[in-house]
């Protein structure tokens, strides 16, 4: 067995060959090596099935949309489906559903690809859904840049589709012109896709109306596997290792150049004109000054205001901390004292920072994950001066390793760039300079989920405290559960949890009139704001499943529907149910069918649940903390059903909402101006994986970083003519790993700068921008 201090590279056991054989090699039953002449995999390509023909007047019938215009236009070699999708709707969609879904069980190792031409004036993010007729659907994005031309392609059978990278982005499988989509998010598990009912062209949150025409949508064999996908996919700086781009950096020397230059730059800056020392706008009003953040309302528009009175918007980077920028490394330890968790416990597992790992630990250690293990074209042994940068994950939320080893090569980058004086003190000297570039780039607070040292600082700038209530009280099941489940805040133990997670809060921020307001738990799984009585309801569904003598929840319900009706006969009219007694409710039911009543009552539910959650918080927060704004519950636009939305009115300062969409449509979100409270953003982003060296776009995707930089100047002016919004979060500070982050994988370009620290320039030129006339166009004078 070898030392425990041997360098990682001995235990990468698995070479480029071998690889290829553990992934079943992929002789490809039907595919065919392309031609010896060509370097193109899919220049022979071979079509297994053709899906939709636009010159067939039948197929035509399977088009159908409530939300885009089509029409076919005849083209030298046939028809093609010419589709405008609009902005006047937060999704427009265009669906193709044949008369009988597409049979595709006998088919082996395939793509499917489709030829499109973008037509229009701006790229666009398109998106295609696969549904089976179960109604289980995957996901998968592009975009395409203006005047694009070429096929759009992603495996949909064979070993490049269905091995688990535990990667939000999976790596290119083919050295092709021909341009990969990526998920939407994670890899829809367990959505079987060899029948498939419907496919769905898409676009999502446009502020312009999108234009692409779209051709031959066919399934191709997939080529041979190549025999060095994703081995050695990483350099030792955690760069793409496989591609150059432009701020890629080659040599420790480069890296330390860079930031020296930085660092002069830095130092002449003054920063934004007309800025109050809580960065609120001096040429503006002079208010009321309370000592602490707060809002009011001001010829028509909403503004915080800050301690001293002047008008306040709150713009800047979340997740400015590196709890959550380490990677799995494939490495695992046969050591179970490292995962206990304990039920007192206050942070997250991803939140958590640098774990030390014991020796004793480390001689545990084996390959879990050859896959993982074999991505690293360098680890540094457990003796290097850069092995402080490994930690450990006890559970993940994604991906086929469930705990094991991580590595921060962000962390490990900052050693290199600002060297070691003392211990750990390049995270000093990241602490300042990431203060000297928020002051430089016109930011005016960080967002959620900072490095607590940024708030007692001796050089300052306004942030946002954050905590989740995490702990061993009861849950309920929603259909989808993108985080988790949702807490039972009816159970004690919630209230208990609360208290304690907000009290720790405070004895972080200590009435510190730097902190402007307080996040409590982030993209709860409420329930979608639409779709089927499941979808919605879920949680409400699954609390009436159990017995009250499990469930707080179903407790609670049990006691409203008493209320209501005089009978059990009364209630099972109105649900249209057959229940013996109020006994069998009490002991759990289900339902075969929703009665437009039993929507009404479950609709009441919900919103009481919302009622309860927000109560505990809100009054917790009140007693603890109360100098501070209560910024609401993140909602994501997937999971802010109106019920919940209606209850968080009457206890938060702030509404927040994490609106992923290329801005913030008119339309869509004008249901806020009747709600007449303050409203603020706490995430959004804009990504790419055309010249960033990543391989996932992030959630919102642009062509490039030219143009990602454009988008984010127009989300920017999407939000400051709002009258209700007062701020706007980006997520996040840092690229995330190429390799994905531990807890769930995600791997997407969406940081200010790059895993070596060095900004994107393009982007901080758009942020100068719009943090240099934000102020007085918002104002307005």
């Amino acid at each position: 067995m070898k030392s425990p201090l041997t360098p990682y590279s001995n235990l990468k056991v698995v070479t480029a060959c071998s690889l290829t054989l553990m992934l079943s090699c992929s002789k490809n039953d039907s595919a065919q090596t392309p031609h010896a002449n060509s370097t193109d995999p899919f220049a022979n390509e071979v079509v297994v099935h053709s899906l939709v023909d636009f010159d067939s007047t039948q197929q035509l019938d399977w088009l159908s949309s409530a939300s885009a215009d089509f029409s076919t236009k005849h083209q030298a070699q046939g028809k093609n489906l010419e589709v405008e999708f609009s902005s006047e709707h937060n999704i427009s969609a265009l669906r193709i559903q044949p008369n009988t879904p597409w049979d595709l069980a006998a088919y082996k190792n395939y793509n499917l690809a489709f030829d499109v031409d973008n037509t229009g004036d701006e790229s666009i993010h398109l998106y295609l859904s696969l549904e089976n007729p179960q109604g289980e659907i995957q996901k998968r994005s592009i975009s395409l840049p203006v005047d694009y031309s070429g096929t759009v392609y992603f495996p949909l059978k064979g070993v490049e589709a269905e091995t688990a990278t535990g990667l939000w982005g999976d790596a290119p499988p083919w050295k092709t012109k021909d341009s990969h989509m990526v998920w939407r998010s994670w890899r829809a598990s367990q959505v079987n896709l060899n029948t498939i009912k419907s496919l769905t062209f898409s676009t999502i949150g446009t502020l312009v109306d999108k234009k692409v025409a779209i051709d031959n949508i066919r399934l191709r064999q997939n080529p041979q596997t190549e025999s060095d996908w994703l081995v050695g996919i990483l350099d030792k700086f955690g760069q793409n290792a496989k591609l150059d781009t432009a701020l890629k950096v080659h040599s420790e020397e480069q890296l330390k150049s860079a930031a020296q230059q930085e660092l002069s730059d830095l130092a002449k800056s003054s920063g934004m004109p007309d800025r109050s020392r809580f960065g609120g706008y001096t040429a503006g009003p002079k208010l009321a000054a309370t000592g602490y953040f707060r809002t009011e309302k001001v010829d028509g528009k909403w503004w915080m205001v800050d301690p001293d009175g002047y008008l306040y918007f709150s713009h800047g980077p979340a997740n400015v901390r590196m709890a959550n920028l380490t990677t799995i490394t494939g490495i695992d330890y046969q050591a179970p004292e490292i995962r206990v968790v304990r039920d007192d416990e206050t942070t997250p597992e991803d939140s958590m920072g640098i774990i030390k790992i014991a020796d004793s630990v480390k001689q545990t250690r084996f390959v879990t994950s050859e896959v993982r293990n074999n991505m690293f074209e360098w680890l540094p042994s457990y003796d290097d001066p850069l092995a402080d940068h490994y930690s450990y994950r006890r559970s993940t939320h994604k991906g086929p390793v469930a705990h094991g080893e991580t590595y921060s090569f962000y962390r490990a980058n900052l050693e290199r760039r600002y060297g070691e004086t003392e211990p750990e003190s390049y995270v000093k000297d990241w602490h300042q300079v990431t203060l000297d570039r928020m002051r430089d780039w016109g930011f005016t607070s960080f967002g959620n989920w900072v490095d607590p040292a940024f708030y007692e600082h001796e050089e300052r700038i306004p942030y946002f405290a954050n905590g989740w209530i995490i702990g061993n009280f009861k849950t309920l099941s929603g259909k989808t559960n993108h985080w988790g489940l949702m807490p039972d805040p009816y159970d004690p133990v919630f209230t208990e949890r609360a208290f304690a997670t907000i009290e720790e809060i405070a004895e972080n921020v200590k009435s510190s009139p730097w902190c402007v307001g307080i996040f409590i738990d982030n993209e709860k799984s409420w329930g979608e704001r639409e779709g089927s009585v499941e979808a919605r309801y879920g949680v409400i569904l699954d609390a009436l499943s159990k017995s009250v003598t499990d469930s707080p929840a179903k407790s609670a319900f049990t006691k409203f529907l008493t209320s209501k009706y005089s009978s059990i006969a009364q209630l099972n009219q109105s649900w249209n149910t057959e229940l013996a007694d109020w006994s069998e409710l009490e002991n759990g039911v289900t339902f075969t069918g929703h009665s437009d009543m039993l929507i009404q009552d479950l609709s009441t539910m919900l919103e009481m649940l919302g009622e309860q959650y927000f109560t505990v918080v809100h009054n917790t927060l009140e007693q603890v903390l109360p100098h501070h704004l209560y910024m609401g519950a993140r909602m994501a636009n997937w999971g802010m059903p109106d019920e919940i939305i209606k209850a968080s009115l009457k206890y938060s300062d702030v509404l927040s909402f994490n609106i992923y969409e290329e801005g913030v449509q008119e339309h869509f979100w004008k249901f806020l101006e009747d709600v007449d409270l303050p409203v603020t953003i706490g995430e959004f982003h804009i990504g790419t994986a055309t010249d960033s060296g990543l391989f996932n776009y992030g959630i919102v995707h642009a062509a490039n970083q030219t143009e990602r930089a454009n988008m984010y100047r127009k989300y920017m002016a999407s939000v400051l003519d709002k009258p209700y919004m007062v701020g706007a979060h980006w997520f996040q500070y840092v690229d995330e790993p190429i390799t994905g982050r531990s807890f769930d994988g995600e791997n997407a370009n969406i940081g200010f700068v790059t895993v070596t620290d060095i900004p994107y320039p393009e982007l901080i030129q758009a942020v100068k921008d719009v943090t240099s006339t934000m102020y007085p166009k918002r104002y307005g004078k």
